[in-house]
């Protein structure tokens, strides 16, 4: 009796589980934020930027347009177009060259100087599709912090 109980519990559960579905297709907000800032001998920024896909499905990321400020100082834009597809729940980095502007650059070469840390702030969109669906804008706004990397001059992680 014991058997047959156990194998009609075992039957009902496959049962159930070749029943069910997937799971919903979920779009989730997508995140950017700096990875990396390398300051170049011209004073120039190689910023790798960091675009998270919180969604369970996979998204094309088409364009990056935002402004950052380091240090409480406004540097200029990232822009790129990229055309990037990130799994469902993944990340992926894009590298982009920045000339920020002087003050931005001071506040760069001092928290670099003085081994401290560096605030940061993007604010802009992101224009990404979702597989097999249509393309959207996302406000992105990210307020975070970057630390000088020991062993590599210039970069701040």
């Amino acid at each position: 009796m014991k058997i047959l109980r156990t194998g009609l519990f075992l039957a009902l559960a496959l049962l159930i589980s070749a029943c069910s579905s997937t799971g919903p297709r979920r779009v989730s907000e997508p995140a950017a934020s700096i990875q990396q800032l390398t300051v170049d001998a011209n004073g120039g920024w190689q910023v790798r930027l960091r675009l998270q896909n919180y969604s369970s499905i996979a998204m094309r990321f088409d364009s990056v347009d935002v402004a950052v400020t380091a240090g409480g100082a406004s540097a200029g834009q990232l822009q790129a177009s990229p055309a990037l597809n990130i799994a469902p729940e993944s990340a992926d980095v894009i590298d982009i060259t920045l000339r920020p502007s002087a003050e931005a650059r001071l506040q760069v070469a001092d928290a670099l100087a003085s081994g401290r840390g560096l605030t940061y702030t993007l604010n802009g969109n992101l224009v990404a599709t979702p597989d097999k669906g249509k393309v959207r804008t996302f406000r992105i706004s990210r307020d975070s912090a970057l630390s000088p990397t020991p062993g590599l001059p210039g970069v701040l992680r």
